[in-house]
């Protein structure tokens, strides 16, 4: 998801538009496209119009137009404009009897709509920010072009790898709407889970807690140095799924977390998340949680830990530049994946959330498609991922591009902690596909009232469960489910 003008520097990819939605729900439209199954096809017409296709050579896999205009719009915000105007000279230099046509603005859907009504769209679009265009209308009504062609293209670094096998765990999954095509490449990536100090848990002679007696070992060394275990933003208690989701995971399996998102009878009703939210219900009888934590927005709680009231909050990697000014030089950040709860667990520890953001898109009638598709190819190039990582400290979809560049801490943590996930990145999509479930019903009338003390663990999972059912039966609610 996109960030607006002011979220300073790399704000993060999921976070901006969660406050944004909740804030106002009617800002980003639910898909309620009934039609959104039926999209097969990238559909398309006037290829009279389009640029013919160039000679397809080792260098030109895309078979690009060399002298075809192609024209790029990208949505102005958090990351700034320079990492993209840095990949467009590439492909200027790549094609030199090419124009590109580059343009950066915050009004997405009141610059971009009319021309896809008229037909007339970009070659590539960062669909992203306050007014991002509904992906679910723009698949349903067959306006975006299936980027598997790019996604089956050489890599451009290495000609032996597909431009796929270079990615990040789920990035593809992600651009899919009920399975194959791919509609949308996310190029940022964040990751989702437990941050802390370095600095005040070795001050606490402890590690960062395996299994949930040892969170509470932990949890109860910081009690009786004057600090609390945890904080959130109370306020907005859709940010503990950050690390509640991938603990589920981790506890029950992935297929847990794929039940939630299907809607599936009884999936909040499963022995994993019962057995997490107790373990969380217990943070909160233990006396472990910040006093006042529900009172509290996510910059209070962000600043509330940073100050080193609480050792432990879930988050994303946005936290580190959106706490940047009360972060102390000395803090040492790090993010672990969820404490598990021993050696049960089905998945192993280290096990975390990480999924992209900034979706990028190429129009199913754009003049130069190809031309698109090839300016994504070398953005997802070793050295446009380092340069984005750089410039904006963040991850891209890109699987590496930080080689040689001195990582922040909290970015350092992040690299280590996929490595360590390897394969055990958990990409739960309830907050992409249901938002008012997942952020008013879950996170404020379930999450937010049981770490309240105003639910217990199994009323919170009774009302869950009838938020999901109801949200199930809804004929005016499009569903998706995991293939």
């Amino acid at each position: 998801m996109g960030s607006t003008s002011e979220n300073n520097g790399s704000t993060g990819v999921g976070r901006r538009d969660l406050i944004r939605r909740s804030a106002a729900l009617g800002l980003i439209s639910v898909p309620t496209m009934s039609f959104l199954a039926a999209c097969a096809s990238s559909g398309g017409g006037g290829d009279e119009d389009k640029a013919k296709a160039g000679k397809k050579t080792e260098q030109n896999p895309l078979a690009v137009n060399e002298t075809a205009q192609m024209e790029f719009v990208l949505f102005d915000g958090g990351f700034g404009k320079e990492y993209a105007e840095d990949a467009v000279k590439i492909y200027e230099k790549n094609f030199p009897e090419a124009k590109v046509k580059f343009s950066a603005t915050q009004k997405i859907q009141s610059t971009l709509q009319p021309r896809f009504n008229q037909g007339t769209p970009p070659d590539l679009i960062d669909n992203s920010g306050a007014e991002q265009m509904d992906m679910g209308v723009l698949v349903g009504k067959k306006q975006l072009a299936d980027l598997t062609p790019l996604l089956d293209a050489p890599s451009y670094d290495d000609p032996a790898k597909k431009v796929r096998d270079t990615l990040r765990p789920g990035i593809v999954e992600m651009g899919q709407f009920d399975g194959d095509p791919v509609w949308i490449m996310y190029y940022a990536y964040t990751v989702y889970g437990v941050w802390y100090s370095q600095k005040a848990l070795d001050s606490l002679d402890a590690t960062y807690p395996e299994t949930w007696d040892e969170m509470l070992a932990v949890c109860e060394k910081a009690k009786k140095k004057g600090m609390a275990g945890w904080t959130y933003a109370g306020k907005y208690p859709y940010y503990l799924p950050f690390s509640l989701y991938p603990m589920i995971g981790k506890v029950g399996g992935r297929e847990v977390l794929d039940a939630i998102d299907n809607l599936e009878p009884n999936a909040w009703k499963h022995p994993a998340v019962k057995t997490c939210f107790e373990a969380y219900y217990e943070l909160y009888k233990k006396g472990y949680v910040l006093k006042g934590t529900p009172g509290l927005d996510h910059i209070q709680s962000q600043t509330a830990w940073a100050q080193g009231k609480a050792l432990f909050i879930p988050n994303g990697s946005w936290v580190e530049n959106e706490s940047a000014k009360v972060i102390p030089a000395d803090f040492d950040l790090a993010v672990s994946g969820p404490t598990g709860i021993d050696s049960s667990d089905a998945m192993p520890f280290g096990t975390i959330w990480a999924s992209g953001g900034e979706p990028f898109v190429v129009p199913a009638k754009a003049n130069n498609a190809s031309g698109g598709m090839e300016q994504l190819r070398i953005m997802l190039s070793e050295a446009s991922s380092r340069n984005f990582t750089a410039k904006v400290k963040s991850l891209t979809a890109y699987n590496g591009g930080t080689d040689g560049i001195t990582l922040t801490p909290g970015l350092k943590s992040g690299v280590a902690a996929l490595d360590k996930a390897g394969d055990n990145v958990v990409n739960p999509r309830l907050q992409d596909w249901y938002v008012q479930l997942q952020k008013e019903q879950i996170g404020v009338g379930g999450l937010g009232e049981m770490m309240a003390g105003r639910l217990t663990p199994a009323e919170a999972v009774k009302k869950i469960q009838g938020y999901a059912d109801a949200a199930a039966k809804d004929t005016a609610i499009k569903h998706y489910k995991h293939q």
